[in-house]
């Protein structure tokens, strides 16, 4: 969601309107728990309720008024339920008639539907996705118009329009996913904020990482990647964490810009870091037809590579200009902090516990995960949640939910156009046209794709389009399809971090009072690696956990040397700063490290070593040879006889 948009946001206090955002998720996650309903009214529940919520707290316009209800806002509020009975009353008779003999009201119900949809998504996510969806509509209708392989059929109004509004279109996977798994980790997330899980894991970042040299920033990176294993939203990361830390990186001597890109990037690396995943990850497992908890371990090693790429390239910044850490005396106490609030841990460990070892139902471990949150706070009266504090928590969740179910609705929108005109698989086809079979250049355009489509797009939105056009494509060529999906949603995620628009980077750089564009291309140089690692998890699968544990435990430790020499050669620091051989040497033998097999791991650990003699040479003339071979000019001091009483001071 658009920052003007949360800033709205906070000026409607209505309760009425707080009450049918908490209503909604209460009777969904109730609904999950006790008696399922037929995921169609789910379906049509969850945005409709969500809709009215939207139109009621996101004004249509700038000159709208701000503190009470539009007549216009009232009335398409009203308009967004009657889907809702509509489906309920007609729902057999409708899946024999849509998108083939649909009757005058299907046509105005789906119609009135989808301009609801347009203008929802509109309020939530801004203009991107509004256009695409409105770009593929009328392709939809002018097919036989289209050149080459964009041109087909061609269908009238009333069948594009009724078969939006099945489960082929609106009411898809996107959807259901959104009014299921999603709003239950969105839920988690809320719930221990309200806990105060957010302070505590930024208080225990700058316990365990504050001290080291550019302390701040690192403890930015540590608070950061542990809030996203509760958040699974850059932007939403940025907010809650930026406005402590990207201040106290300042104070400490980080340039405004520097800091806002390293919250933007650390943020950004907590959709992909389990087990609380972008909403995306929710709608991969469903499209793919495995395990969320499956999703999450495949993820793991990837996302321990980006930050720790990311954490030693701050390192190396700290370290080549002087950065210092904070002192002990300022940071808070380690064991105070755990005796305190280390109980807020156990709801993380629990989701992971059901999802991976016990490999319950995502519903199921997400509900226990809650439940266990509001049992656990009660230990504490300062996270103690009452009444009042789950009510919040239920509100919270429905606000962070308007966003993604209006996204995912809209990507019903065109999938459905993308399933009815079969413009999916001519797309994939031209892919693998250009790139004329070769893997490596069908990937570079898959990601070229995704990061067009995500700089304008939600995350969700971006993920789901690729997906259905680009991804089958991929799994032609040859690609494992969790890698094809995973190579996908990686890009998606990234772009909130790639310029020209870039949510993450401005999102910090509005906390940091930086340059847009300075933000922006420093999260890029220090994020260098993210770009680099979905490559490598396509062309090496023990990056992903599949393999043997040897084979796995050796990928992951030479790939996180290869991503620590990447960001040695870009920063030019290893041990010291490093000379410009070393620096290109220090990157050819990071790649091939990243990349598992025996022979890229034996370059790759062999011109390391040459970098580390080369940088170790003052201490042995044995190692003189690697630094004069890496440019490295050693001046030796000369020895002078000392005086006794020299000795002695």
């Amino acid at each position: 969601m658009s920052g003007e948009n949360k800033r709205v946001l906070s000026r409607y206090p209505h309760f009425a309107v707080k009450t049918v955002a908490a209503g909604l998720v209460a009777f969904q996650m109730l609904s999950m728990m006790m008696y399922p309903i037929d995921p169609w009214i789910m379906r049509a529940v969850h945005l409709g309720f969500l809709s009215v919520v939207a139109f009621l707290m996101i004004p249509s316009c700038r000159i709208s008024p701000l503190h009470r209800f539009s007549l216009v806002d009232v009335l398409i509020s009203i308009a967004a339920i009657m889907p809702i009975f509509y489906i309920i009353a007609n729902m057999k008779p409708f899946l024999d008639r849509y998108g083939v003999a649909p009757t005058q009201l299907d046509v105005i119900v789906a119609t009135i539907t989808i301009l609801l949809i347009i203008e929802v998504v509109r309020r939530t996510t801004g203009y991107g996705l509004t256009i695409l969806m409105i770009i593929f509509l009328v392709y939809g209708m002018v097919g036989p118009w289209m050149p080459g392989v964009f041109w087909h059929r061609g269908y009238s109004w009333p069948r594009i329009s009724t078969y939006l509004l099945s489960t082929e279109g609106i009411y898809s996977i996107p959807l259901g996913v959104s009014a299921t798994y999603v709003t239950l980790f969105v839920g988690f997330g809320c719930f221990n904020q309200l806990t105060g899980l957010g302070e505590f894991f930024n208080s225990l970042a700058n316990s365990l990482a504050g001290w080291a040299r550019g302390g701040s920033g690192k403890a930015s990176i540590v608070s950061s990647a542990l809030f996203g294993t509760i958040s699974g939203s850059s932007v939403a990361n940025v907010v809650v964490d930026g406005w402590l830390t990207i201040p106290l990186m300042k104070r400490t001597g980080f340039k405004p810009h520097f800091a806002g890109a390293v919250e933007a990037v650390a943020s950004t690396g907590g959709q992909i870091m389990p087990p609380v995943m972008g909403a995306a990850a929710f709608v991969m497992a469903d499209i793919l037809g495995i395990s969320y908890g499956s999703i999450c371990v495949a993820a793991v090693i990837p996302a321990i590579m980006y930050y720790i790429a990311f954490f030693m390239m701050l390192d190396f910044e700290a370290a080549r200009t002087g950065l210092k850490g904070l002192p002990r005396e300022q940071l808070p106490s380690l064991r105070k902090l755990l005796l305190n609030q280390g109980h807020l841990l156990i709801p993380v460990g629990v989701m992971i516990y059901t999802l991976v070892i016990m490999e319950t139902s995502t519903i199921r471990a997400g509900l226990l995960s809650i439940f266990s949150v509001i049992i656990l706070s009660w230990l504490k009266k300062s996270t103690r949640l009452g009444p009042r504090g789950i009510f919040n928590a239920l509100q919270m969740t429905g606000n962070q939910m308007l966003s993604i179910a209006a996204t995912c609705a809209g990507a019903g929108v065109i999938l459905g156009v993308i399933s009815l005109t079969g413009i999916g698989g001519k797309l994939a086809m031209m892919v693998f046209n250009l790139s004329q079979g070769n893997l490596l250049i069908a990937l570079i355009l898959t990601m070229i794709i995704t990061l067009i489509l995500g700089m304008g797009l939600p995350t969700v939105a971006a993920y789901i389009v690729c997906a259905s056009v680009v991804a089958p494509g991929l799994t032609e060529m040859g690609v494992e399809r969790l890698a094809a999906h995973m190579f996908i949603f990686y890009f998606a995620c990234i772009s909130a971090i790639t310029p020209p628009v870039a949510l993450a980077s401005y999102a910090a750089a509005a906390i940091a009072d930086a340059s847009l564009w300075a933000v922006g291309l420093s999260a890029v140089r220090i994020a260098f690696t993210a770009y680099v690692i979905p490559y490598m998890f396509v062309f090496g699968p023990p990056l992903l956990a599949k393999g043997g544990f040897v084979e796995i435990m050796w990928a992951i430790i030479t790939a996180c040397i290869g991503v620590t020499c990447i960001a040695g050669g870009i920063q030019g620091w290893l041990l010291k700063r490093a000379t410009v051989l070393e620096r290109i040497a220090l990157l050819a033998g990071g790649f091939p490290l990243v990349y598992p097999g025996v022979i890229t791991d034996t370059i790759g650990l062999s011109l390391v070593m040459v970098v580390l003699a080369s940088q170790l040479a003052e201490r042995s003339m044995l190692l003189k040879p690697f630094a004069f071979l890496m440019g490295r000019h050693i001046v030796s001091v000369p020895i002078r006889d000392v005086s006794p009483g020299e000795k002695l001071r």
